[in-house]
């Protein structure tokens, strides 16, 4: 029972952190290139500072979670297991993409005013929403596999 408890707030955590990407994907980031300069910096700023205290403790939470629901899962060598596994892997991945692509990029965004807007800002631009659609993808992807593992440890006996 006490696994289970842990596979819950793993996906619960894995769910509100693909939430927060695909929401801001689906909603935000496919039309960036429709806003002024003006309203991508002031959007862009006002959801950096939304998230970044959050999702600085949650994504390293669903990652604990995740790595000890894959730790308590008894049957190592299901296919359940290995979804479990790529689901954990895609997460790392997303994480990778956010750190070592979105944040520096978010910092420069955070310090640009309308006066000092660097010269290639649309190829920045550019950049950071091709990275927050893959970034996207890598966590819908993880969801999707971590729930197929989630439903083979709640049906069994692991």
């Amino acid at each position: 029972m006490k696994h289970r408890i842990v596979y819950f707030f793993a996906l619960l955590s894995l769910m509100l952190i693909t939430g927060v990407f695909w929401g801001t994907w689906f909603t935000l980031t496919r039309s960036f290139e429709r806003f002024t300069p003006e309203e991508f910096l002031h959007i862009g700023k006002v959801i950096i500072a939304n998230v970044a205290v959050p999702m600085s403790i949650l994504m390293p939470l669903g990652i604990i979670l995740m790595a000890l629901s894959l730790w308590f899962y008894t049957a190592k060598k299901s296919p359940a297991f290995y979804a479990g596994i790529l689901s954990f892997t895609l997460l790392i991945v997303t994480l990778l993409i956010t750190l070592l692509v979105l944040v520096p990029i978010d910092n420069d965004i955070y310090a640009w005013t309308i006066a000092r807007l660097p010269n290639d800002f649309e190829g920045i631009r550019e950049k950071w929403k091709t990275f927050h659609a893959l970034r996207t993808l890598t966590s819908v992807s993880s969801f999707a596999f971590y729930s197929l593992f989630i439903f083979a440890a709640y049906n069994g006996k692991h």
